[in-house]
C-alpha cells in the first residue's frame, strides 16, 4: 500500500495530523474484501502519553504513520490488549516461556536496518506463508515499515544459544515494539521458520509482558484481532484479554465450556 492520497488535509489533534492516505484498497486480512485504512502522519513525534491515548482508541502504527480500520461494511478488525492485572498464561504458554529462557538470549536496543534483518524477515514471511502485497521486502521497505517511527520504539532481539558450535549465537527473531506511558505495543514479530517448533512467537509475547511488568506498565497491545484470519486469530488464545468493540474495551475469557466469550 503506497502512502499517498489525492487531497491531503490537516486533521485536528495534539499534535495535528496530516491525512496522507484515505482510499479503498484490498483487505490485507480477509480475501476478496475491500478495506479502508486512513493513514495519518503526526506533525511531530508523539510523546509516550500522546501515543497511549491513540492506542486506547484503537490506533496502530506503521512506520511514520498511524492508522485505524474504518471499513464502512465490515467490523472484523478488533484492537486487542492484555491487562497485566488480570492476564494468566496457561500451562502451555508457561512451559514455552521457561524453555525459551534457556534457549534464547534476549537483547533490547534501537530498531536496526541491515541485510541480516531483511533476509530473516523475508524468510519468516515465506516460511509462514504470509507473503502478500509488497513482499519480499527490500531494505528501503523494511526501514520504512520497522525502523522509521513517529513515537518511541525499540526492538527485542532473540539469539539462539543451543545448537551453535563454539558457543556462538545467531539472531533468530526480532520483535519491534512501541513504548507508551502505560503500555507496550507489539508492532511486528518475525523469526527464523527453522525454530518455529520452539514457539518463538509465544515466547516473545510473554517476554514483552515481563518487560511491561519490569517497567511498571499495565497493558500490552497485540494489534488487531481478526477471527477469520489465521495469522491474526491466534491472539484470542491469550486470556483474559480485552477487545475494543464500538468504542468500549470489553473483557473476554473462557467460560465453563472452554469457549472465549465476552464477560461485560
Amino acid at each position: 500500500m503506497s502512502v499517498a492520497t489525492r487531497r491531503p488535509r490537516l486533521l485536528d489533534g495534539n499534535p495535528p495530523e496530516l491525512l496522507v492516505y484515505d482510499e479503498d484498497t484490498s483487505c490485507p486480512y480477509l480475501e476478496g474484501r475491500s478495506a479502508r485504512l486512513p493513514m495519518r502522519l503526526p506533525t511531530r513525534p508523539l510523546t509516550p502519553a500522546e501515543f497511549s491515548q491513540r492506542l486506547r482508541v484503537g490506533d496502530r502504527r506503521q512506520g511514520l504513520v498511524l492508522y485505524r480500520p474504518a471499513c464502512p461494511a465490515c467490523t472484523a478488525c478488533e484492537a486487542i490488549r492484555l491487562d497485566l492485572h488480570g492476564f494468566r498464561p496457561n500451562k502451555t504458554q508457561r512451559r514455552v516461556h521457561r524453555r525459551g529462557r534457556k534457549l534464547f538470549r534476549v537483547e533490547i536496543g534501537r530498531p536496526r536496518l541491515d541485510s541480516t534483518r531483511v533476509e530473516l524477515y523475508n524468510r519468516h514471511k515465506i516460511g509462514r506463508e504470509l507473503m502478500g502485497e509488497g513482499d519480499p521486502i527490500d531494505e528501503t521497505g523494511y526501514g520504512a515499515f520497522l525502523v522509521d517511527s513517529c513515537t518511541e520504539s525499540f526492538e527485542m532481539r532473540y539469539f539462539l544459544r543451543e545448537g551453535v558450535e563454539d558457543g556462538e549465537e545467531r539472531l533468530v527473531g526480532v520483535a519491534v515494539i512501541d513504548q507508551a506511558s502505560d503500555a507496550l505495543s507489539a508492532v511486528y514479530t518475525y523469526f527464523d521458520p527453522d525454530v518455529g517448533h520452539l514457539s518463538p512467537g509465544v515466547f516473545s509475547i510473554l517476554e514483552q509482558l515481563e518487560l511491561c511488568r519490569s517497567r511498571g506498565l499495565r497493558w500490552l497491545y497485540l494489534g488487531l484481532y481478526v477471527a477469520n484470519c489465521p495469522s491474526m486469530a491466534y491472539k484470542a488464545r491469550y486470556v483474559p484479554h480485552e477487545r475494543l468493540l464500538d468504542g468500549r474495551w470489553v473483557v473476554f475469557d473462557r467460560n465453563e465450556h472452554g469457549l472465549v466469550v465476552p464477560l461485560t
